[in-house]
């Protein structure tokens, strides 16, 4: 499999949403977030299926510029 910067961006991408999910899983577990609750619930429904897709785009990417 071949990466290229576009597949590069796509990952560093995904890997930040999911640090940004769990981080805002910890925050809403700890009982009173930083943030306030309602600011870190919008970040955690965002960065998911961000990451997702991401994670998705990446993997295609590459796959395309292994053919």
């Amino acid at each position: 499999m071949i990466m290229t910067p576009k597949s590069g961006l796509f990952l560093g991408g995904s890997c930040i949403a999911a640090i940004a999910a769990v981080g805002s899983i910890f925050e809403l577990a700890s009982g009173e977030p930083n943030l306030g609750g309602l600011v870190t619930s919008i970040i955690l429904v965002v960065s998911i299926p961000l990451g997702s897709f991401f994670f998705y785009a990446a993997v295609r990417d590459a796959n395309a510029n292994n053919q």
